[in-house]
C-alpha cells in the first residue's frame, strides 16, 4: 500500500480562539504535516487547512479526524480532499 495525501479543514470554535495554540497541537500530534494555511470564512472566523500525508490503511482517516476534533478550541475537523501519492 502507498500513502494518502489529505487536505483537512479545521474550524475553530470561535474567532476569539487562539489559532496558534491549535496549530501547535496539530504539529505535536502529527509531525508529518506538510502545510498549514489560514482560510478566511467570514465574520472574523478563520479556518485552518492542513496538508497531511499518511499511510493508506483502513480506518486511518477516522482516527485522524477524531484526534483533530479532540484538540481544545476545535469545533470541527473534516477531510475535504484525499488522493493517493
Amino acid at each position: 500500500m502507498g500513502d494518502v495525501a489529505l487536505i483537512i479543514r479545521v474550524m475553530p470554535e470561535s474567532p476569539e480562539i487562539n489559532r496558534e495554540n491549535i496549530v501547535a497541537a496539530i504539529k505535536e500530534q502529527f509531525p508529518k504535516v506538510q502545510d498549514i494555511r489560514e482560510e478566511p470564512i467570514g465574520f472574523g472566523l478563520v479556518a485552518l487547512k492542513i496538508a497531511l500525508v499518511v499511510p493508506d490503511a483502513e480506518g486511518q482517516t477516522e482516527v485522524i479526524e477524531e484526534k483533530l476534533n479532540a484538540i481544545e478550541g476545535v469545533e470541527r475537523a473534516e477531510i475535504v480532499e484525499s488522493t493517493l501519492v
